[in-house]
């Protein structure tokens, strides 16, 4: 285990196709939770941590977000960017920080969003079992939700000992969050990494039961108090009204957007930009940067880009 500070990683390379129609518009990691982009929230959450070194795996539509993000000067943070030309799963895409990060980092997903709490006890953890990796999870009451994500089998010491991507039996109510400590062992473990046969990927619970297998301490730390996942669109639009209904607020509407004086916003977001020029009712919808809104029909559990209106 290193000792000095950790960096940050987020991997953001992924296509989004499932994402249909914002896909071609917008890589799933610029995507807005009330006004502020998943890969905004993430570095927020390193800037808690005391991390200041950032490294973004990116791919799909990059130069989007290397536009927005810059150095990451306004963030408070340094930030260098690492393509991934192919998109093999999260091992390879860690694979590819190879050479680039030195020590221990924590790794994000870029099209999660996480509401952590007390992250800085995954830390203590991680540094207090000497590397290897901690795991952030969360209890899941919901079984089709467990098998969407990893689980893991714990020992009677609490470490892990096995664990099971998307299982078709949960052996508990621990889920997997998509968040990781990991120190610079996985990449070996990485290079040991096979491409599954089911999704012809490298996957990192793989190379997790890798570096349990070659000994190392793999610990869980049940830190996120609640996470969603922005696969398809109706996922962007129910995740801001989570955060909306988690956060107690009726409305985030940016300052810069312009709203007819009678036209009425309930239980949605406004983005930058955004120019509502009718007197129209809005409930329970994302309107994003830059859009426009001319016609005066009611909007219910809609996603309005400048290009797209798509209901929900």
């Amino acid at each position: 285990m290193s000792s000095k500070p950790l960096t940050g990683v987020i991997l953001s390379a992924g296509k989004g196709s499932r994402i249909d129609p914002f896909n071609t518009q917008y890589p799933k990691p610029l995507l807005p939770i009330a006004n502020r982009p998943i890969m905004g929230h993430h570095i927020e959450i390193f800037r808690t941590l005391g991390i200041t070194d950032v490294k973004i795996v990116v791919g799909h539509l990059m130069d989007r977000i290397i536009n927005h993000f810059g150095r990451g000067t306004e963030h408070g943070v340094h930030i260098e960017y690492v393509e991934q030309q192919a998109t093999l799963g999260i091992a390879h895409a860690v694979g590819q920080l190879s050479g680039r990060v030195e020590g221990d980092f924590l790794l994000v997903l870029g099209d999660i969003f996480y509401a952590p709490r007390k992250l800085e006890r995954m830390v203590e953890i991680f540094r207090a079992q000497g590397g290897g990796a901690c795991l952030a999870v969360m209890k899941e009451p919901d079984v089709e939700a467990l098998r969407k994500n990893f689980s893991v089998e714990l020992s009677d010491d609490g470490l892990v000992k096995r664990v099971i991507e998307k299982p078709r039996i949960p052996p508990n109510d621990l889920k997997g969050c998509g968040l990781y400590l990991f120190g610079p062992e996985i990449f070996d473990a990485v290079r040991k990494t096979p491409r599954t046969a089911l999704r012809d990927e490298y996957e990192i619970t793989t190379s997790i039961q890798i570096l349990i297998d070659d000994g190392h301490p793999v610990s869980v730390a049940d830190v996120v108090e609640w996470d969603f996942n922005v696969t398809f669109a109706r996922d962007l639009l129910d995740g801001n009204l989570k955060y909306l209904r988690e956060e107690g607020l009726k409305n985030v509407i940016d300052d810069t957007a312009e709203l007819h004086p009678d036209a009425v916003v309930e239980n949605s977001v406004i983005g930058e930009g955004v120019k509502i020029s009718v007197p129209v009712r809005i409930r329970n919808s994302v309107i994003l940067p830059r859009a426009r809104i001319d016609r005066g029909e009611d909007i219910e559990r809609c996603i309005i880009s400048p290009d797209v209106w798509h209901r929900c």
